[in-house]
């Protein structure tokens, strides 16, 4: 099986779409999604996620699915200079890798700045919502890993965003989110895919085989967005 996880193009936030390079973005994005062999499609209730997969869905007559549990993972949190509610996903460098819990895929959740917010709920509700998903394709969540109960080669899109994604690798891989939201840069529009790995016809893992992907910009002559990029300069 395989899933893969589309970041909403260019954000106009203030209203919650795009900006006009996040338009042409989706509309690139939406020539090499026509072309895949797609089971289903799944969106965030947002609406910078949404207007990014109407052009797809558009083009190959097709609906997503709304699910509450893929909007982006803002849960705030207290930052411990401040006092002041922020992100759960930016602190400086200085700050979050002087905290052991936070390469931990746990512990995570029980250090001091985290349990200043409804952390665990709100990841245990992304999880959860991605585990029953999964388990309406045959792949049931046992333990830290997936009982195959009907092998298939679907591909399902969820179009959603970057945080929530994080979220949804770190339950998928078993990496602490911190990590991920900290060490890589998913960039808007870009494409990651997971593959299941059933070397065991009973048990699967899914394997990430790409991460973050922007070649229909590149091949656009589209430059790749910054937004969520922490420094100014981006270069790439």
């Amino acid at each position: 099986m395989r899933i893969i996880l589309i970041r909403h193009g260019d954000p106009d936030y203030e209203r919650d779409s795009l900006t006009p390079k996040g338009w042409r973005e989706a509309e690139l994005l939406s020539e090499r999604v026509s072309r895949w062999d797609v089971r289903d499609f799944y969106c965030s209730p947002l609406g910078r996620a949404k207007d990014t997969a109407s052009l797809s869905l558009k083009k190959m007559g097709r609906e997503a699915t709304v699910y509450e549990w893929m909007k982006e993972f803002y849960v705030p949190v207290l930052d411990p200079e401040t006092g002041k509610e922020r992100g759960p996903w930016d602190f400086m460098p200085a700050y979050w890798t002087n905290e052991p819990g936070m390469y931990d895929r746990a512990a995570w959740m029980d250090t001091p700045v985290m349990k200043t917010g409804d952390i665990k709920n709100s990841y245990a509700a992304v999880c959860r919502g991605l585990d029953e998903l999964l388990a309406g394709y045959g792949y049931e969540r046992e333990g830290n890993i997936y009982r195959v109960r009907q092998h298939n080669d679907d591909t399902i899109v969820l179009f959603c965003h970057l945080g929530v994604s994080c979220v949804m690798l770190s339950h998928l891989l078993g990496i602490s989110p911190v990590l991920l939201w900290h060490g890589f840069f998913p960039a808007p529009t870009s494409v990651t895919v997971l593959n299941s790995e059933e070397r065991d016809p009973a048990v699967a893992y899914f394997r990430c085989q790409v991460l973050g992907d922007t070649t229909h910009l590149h091949d656009g002559g589209e430059p790749v967005s910054k937004s969520g990029y922490y420094t100014l300069p981006f270069q790439g």
